[in-house]
């Protein structure tokens, strides 16, 4: 007999629905115990890597700091018009707020070349970095809130020119962990103690744990720059161990009879990496291991580059290690309100070819791709003259570049006018600057908040988009 046909009955859609709850139920579940599981080796463990909102193109940003305020119109943004009409009045509205009176257009006093395949122009300041060009992101359009150094430091590394806020690498940090545990997350060489000093690197609200470590500052040449209290020879390993069980034992007692207390919680965090540095930090911070080329790659060991040389070849070794936000500081030599000629030559001396090492170095040990180095300072400066050979601030337009981390390479992105005093075409707010770095991190800095005080903070506070122009 042949066999009939099967037919399937078809279900109603509240049917399915009905069938299915149990199911929906229990990835329900799995979803909220596992965000349970990963808050409470977060509440045990701050700095363990977290997951992104979503899949990141960077995991590490090196942060290379021209503190003071480079020249756009000097550096990276060359203006033809400029040279045409130098010794002339501005042909636009000045600012109605200015740090301080400036007079008619001073033309640059360096010639740009195009380098690369690209083509982009780089003033002869550069001409290291102007060799890897075709690895650079130049955003001509950047600008701020703040004309003093003071405000546009704290707007910079924290998005708040006014308010105490956590810094960028704080908030990279507390979103993502670190990868390496027996190091911090966020360290930064020879910082500047002056214009907002420690608030550059402060964690302010956010667990202490997330804040930055310094090694030496800016008043410490890097060569002696180190981490305060790193080594403890006067007690052996093994004493210290049950001094800092003891010393846990304590506060946690403390914890449990009192409940949360964040403050004790990141101090007992913080003893307990300390303790954890003190077997890799002295290695990691010695180059003496260095080959003879990469020392040279960097400019160590010849003058004027071998400062800031040491600081970029310390950033590299801590990204190799994962460390997660790394930031070098050349402070305070870029505010040239006179003598501009012979200070932003002499500055550049010292650092174009650490740069350009760095770049080098990352690209030829893989880490380029998935290493974010941002270049920039806190404002730009003035084509007009403030004097007879300075400029003045200028937060409305100037120029900062990335290099790998999912960026476009060899790309221009944004433009100031005619003279380079505004930003006029895609132009970048340092809120969006921030938002643009936690995206290529895969987190969304809508969603990475923290409430204190009865509301949510964020880096970007309430504004910020993602210059998606720029990613790869």
């Amino acid at each position: 007999m042949p066999r009939q046909p099967h037919f399937i009955q078809p279900i109603t859609r509240r049917e399915m629905l009905t069938r299915c709850s149990a199911g929906f139920g229990m990835l329900a579940l799995a979803a909220l115990m596992g965000e349970e599981a990963i808050a409470a080796d977060s509440a045990k463990n701050p700095l363990a890597p977290k997951k992104p909102h979503f899949p990141p193109r960077a995991k590490r940003i090196i942060f290379l700091f021209m503190h003071g305020g480079p020249s756009q119109v000097d550096t990276f943004d060359p203006k033809p018009l400029l040279i045409r009409d130098h010794g002339k009045p501005y042909p636009g509205n000045k600012p109605r707020v200015q740090f301080a009176e400036t007079g008619n257009l001073l033309r640059s006093p360096w010639e740009f070349r195009r380098y690369g395949q690209s083509g982009i122009e780089v003033s002869d300041l550069f001409p290291h970095v102007g060799q890897c060009v075709d690895d650079l992101c130049v955003i001509r359009s950047m600008y701020g809130d703040n004309t003093a150094h003071g405000g546009a430091l704290l707007q910079l590394h924290t998005g708040s020119d006014t308010f105490v806020r956590p810094s960028m690498g704080s908030w990279l940090t507390y979103g993502l962990g670190t990868e390496n545990q027996n190091l911090p997350g966020f360290i930064t060489i020879c910082p500047t103690l002056g214009h907002g000093g420690v608030q550059n690197w402060s964690s302010a609200f956010l667990p202490a744990v997330y804040q930055g470590t310094p090694i030496g500052n800016a008043s410490i040449p890097a060569e002696r720059a180190a981490i305060n209290y790193i080594q403890n020879p006067q007690t052996p390993r093994d004493l210290q161990r049950l001094q800092m069980d003891m010393l846990r034992s304590l506060n946690e007692e403390q914890l449990r009879h009192f409940g949360h207390d964040p403050a004790l919680e990141a101090r007992i965090e913080t003893f307990e990496l300390a303790y954890r540095m003190q077997t890799v930090a002295p290695e990691l911070m010695d180059i003496s291991r260095e080959s003879r080329e990469t020392l040279k790659l960097y400019g160590i060991g010849e003058q004027p580059t071998d400062n800031f040389g040491r600081q970029c070849l310390l950033a590299r070794r801590f990204a190799e290690r994962g460390v997660r936000f790394i930031q070098c500081t050349h402070s305070y030599k870029w505010d040239q309100h006179g003598d501009l000629r012979n200070g932003h030559a002499s500055n550049a001396r010292e650092v174009d070819k650490p740069i350009a090492g760095l770049l080098k170095d990352l690209k030829a040990r893989g880490l380029l791709k998935d290493t974010l180095v941002l270049w920039g300072g806190e404002f730009g400066r003035t084509p007009t003259a403030q004097g007879d050979d300075g400029r003045d601030h200028n937060p409305h337009g100037y120029t900062m570049w990335m290099a790998g981390g999912g960026v476009k390479a060899g790309f221009v992105y944004g433009a100031t006018d005619d003279y380079g005093y505004y930003a006029v075409e895609n132009k970048v707010h340092i809120h969006d600057l921030h938002a643009t770095i936690l995206h290529l991190f895969g987190l969304d800095h809508e969603r990475l908040t923290y409430r204190y005080g009865g509301r949510d903070f964020r880096l970007t506070d309430v504004f910020g988009k993602v210059a998606k122009g720029i990613l790869a």
